[in-house]
């Protein structure tokens, strides 16, 4: 996290808006987002020492597991001294008035490394588990939920596979639970989850063409500093590609980016679509936080021309961070109609 510059002066960004082709800013400020806990997820769930990707499955049969409670250390409840892998799961039934809402779920502080799944399906992760050993322990775990990967009538598993390299291990503080924003920004086509990611600053990436390039993949949003790359400081690009279902031909969109630390620059399928920050610079950037960029929610207009129906559309963002964490670090992730957009920001202000 940065801290906060006392000037509170927004920068001038001038970006072709394809809308009638006037140049003009294409950041659209958002109001500011609270959320709210809806289900309380603290107290006993189910613990195993040991490691086994099974664990992870919705139909796994736990009743066997001893009982931990979370958060707490495990140090201080039966584990003294134990270092390395173990699991933790428990189970919830969405209530049918949430059913149609965007939750988070927050695990608080993790010791040290975590990863972690809805009915079997990766949500989060924080930290690197060996070979690639990296503590994350002082992050705060906050995973956005896609929708697909509940089951809204029906009982559901959270699964957080930990590894603890020493001292204190486990789930150990935070209000834990499920929240909802507040802000009603749900995308229409999530693209939360995994990206391709690679650090430097390689053109390639603009139109997609990474099939020579070696990446990795990040969990987004969520910074790289607890993905496996803390304290980089410099470029970097993401990549995702995504198909355009078939009610949404020829829909004008927004593309939801979340906050991005520091700068950025997005293009989809080739096209600059938007920037924030100053990117009129030589070799590198020299004002990457002046005006506190890192906190600017990204909400940057997708003319439908852009976009193609029936075949893979790409979307590549270049970051750079000049100072602690960065990346796409915040939601929603994700396109949304113009329509849908406008509505809902309609709603919010009211």
């Amino acid at each position: 996290m940065k801290s906060l510059n006392p000037l509170k002066i927004l920068l001038p960004i001038t970006i072709f808006l394809f809308f009638g082709c006037k140049e003009q800013s294409n950041l659209i400020q958002d109001n500011g987002i609270k959320e709210k806990m809806v289900l309380d997820l603290s107290g006993k769930w189910k613990f195993r020492l040991g490691d086994d990707l099974k664990w992870k499955e919705k139909n796994f049969n736990d009743n066997n597991w001893e009982e931990i409670h979370v958060p707490a250390r495990w140090e201080n409840q039966g584990f003294q001294g134990y270092n390395g892998y173990a699991w933790y799961r428990t189970s919830f039934k969405l209530p049918n008035e949430l059913s149609d809402n965007q939750l988070y779920l927050v695990l608080g502080y993790v010791d040290d490394a975590d990863q972690t799944f809805i009915n079997g399906n990766l949500i989060g992760l924080a930290g690197g588990l060996p070979p690639n050993y990296r503590t994350a322990y002082d992050a705060y775990r906050k995973y956005y939920i896609p929708k697909e990967y509940l089951n809204k009538k029906g009982e559901n598993i959270i699964a957080v596979r930990v590894y603890d390299n020493e001292l204190d291990g486990g789930i150990i503080s935070g209000k834990i639970g499920l929240y909802i924003s507040d802000s009603g920004f749900e995308p229409d086509i999530n693209l939360s989850g995994i990206w391709s990611f690679r650090t430097g600053d390689d053109s390639l990436f603009l139109k997609g063409k990474t099939e020579d390039i070696k990446t990795t993949q990040l969990m987004v949003p969520a910074h790289w500093d607890i993905q496996g790359y803390q304290d980089y400081d410099g470029f970097a690009w993401y990549k995702k590609t995504f198909l355009v279902p078939k009610e949404f031909d020829g829909e004008n969109m927004i593309l939801l980016l979340g906050k991005i630390d520091d700068i950025d620059q997005t293009f989809v399928n080739g096209v600059l679509v938007g920037f924030t920050g100053n990117w009129n610079f030589k070799d590198i950037p020299t004002e990457f936080n002046k005006d506190d960029e890192y906190q600017i929610k990204r909400v940057y207009s997708v003319p439908s021309k852009i976009l193609k129906s029936g075949v893979e559309n790409t979307i590549a963002v270049r970051v750079y961070d000049g100072f602690r964490d960065g990346g796409i670090y915040d939601g929603p992730v994700g396109l949304i109609t113009i329509k849908n957009y406008q509505k809902k920001n309609k709603a919010s202000s009211e």
